[in-house]
């Protein structure tokens, strides 16, 4: 009797400990379950995110957001945070919109031996601007730009009033292109103390032939349209370019041209 006592105790025992095990797993994976499924923080490519961008400046331009998802669901290597350590470090290669954000896609230089990607349909072109003329260090990869371009006006005729014209050396500034995507920011800069001595034919733009005075110029590298991209080497060739950094909203519609005799208001003067 005593031996059977024991046996059903030692059974009731095993069948206590079982349960507690049993308890303690789903307990253990509920908590596994509600780990997994609490909200990380990942970023996202909102649009392409050239490559050389910072990643402070992506951030900064909207070009990569800040999202949620379950912590199971964030990808292996995703990028959860953005700080002091990493924010200078430079995309190695274009991000596509709509990508996961993985931390290696950031380093400390691009990777491969394209450095941009030219959008489709267009075509790159770089441009050599002095820091004013390019908004100091605020436009970067990413932004988008108005380009102006700055002129001698010209009169074509023998007659007097067309010499009178030519004679004045009227200059004259207008709108080139409204709004244009900056793809490079080159590091290449034009040698202050080199001697501009090039030759100026007689009726050109002196401006054309010598790069800003007194101002490192860099190469800031944008998309256009193979219709825009004559306009765009002409006026290089030939002009002073000026830029302005755009908002994201801006509606530039017909802006007048500014010149040497509309710019002030002369009509008072000798009264």
């Amino acid at each position: 009797m005593g031996r059977r006592v024991i046996a059903i105790f030692a059974a009731a025992l095993i069948a206590l400990v079982g349960v507690a095990a049993v308890l303690l797993y789903a307990r253990g994976a509920d908590s596994r379950a509600v780990a997994a499924n609490q909200p990380t923080t990942v970023y996202v490519s909102k649009a392409l995110v050239p490559a050389s961008t910072t990643l402070k400046d992506a951030v900064r331009s909207g070009l990569i957001v800040r999202t949620q998802v379950a912590k199971k669901a964030a990808p292996a290597g995703a990028l959860t945070d953005v700080n002091d350590v990493n924010a200078n470090l430079l995309a190695v290669a274009d991000i596509a919109p709509g990508e996961y954000i993985q931390s290696a896609r950031f380093g400390t230089t691009p990777t491969g031996t394209k450095a941009i990607e030219v959008p489709q349909g267009m075509i790159a072109i770089s441009v050599s601007l002095s820091d004013p003329a390019r908004v100091g260090s605020f436009v970067t990869p990413g932004s988008h730009i108005a380009i102006f371009d700055t002129y001698n006006i010209k009169a074509i005729g023998a007659d007097a009033k067309s010499k009178a014209i030519n004679d004045a050396g009227i200059s004259g500034t207008s709108l080139l292109m409204d709004d244009v995507l900056v793809i490079g920011m080159g590091g290449s800069a034009l040698n202050p103390g080199e001697s501009n001595t090039a030759t100026v034919a007689d009726g050109e733009n002196p401006k054309a032939a010598t790069p800003a005075t007194g101002e490192a110029a860099f190469l800031v590298t944008v998309a256009v349209s193979p219709a825009d991209s004559t306009k765009l080497v002409h006026a290089i060739q030939k002009g002073s370019l000026y830029a302005g950094l755009r908002s994201a909203d801006l509606k530039m519609g017909q802006v007048k041209r500014a010149d040497d005799l509309n710019l002030v208001d002369l009509t008072g003067l000798g009264k």
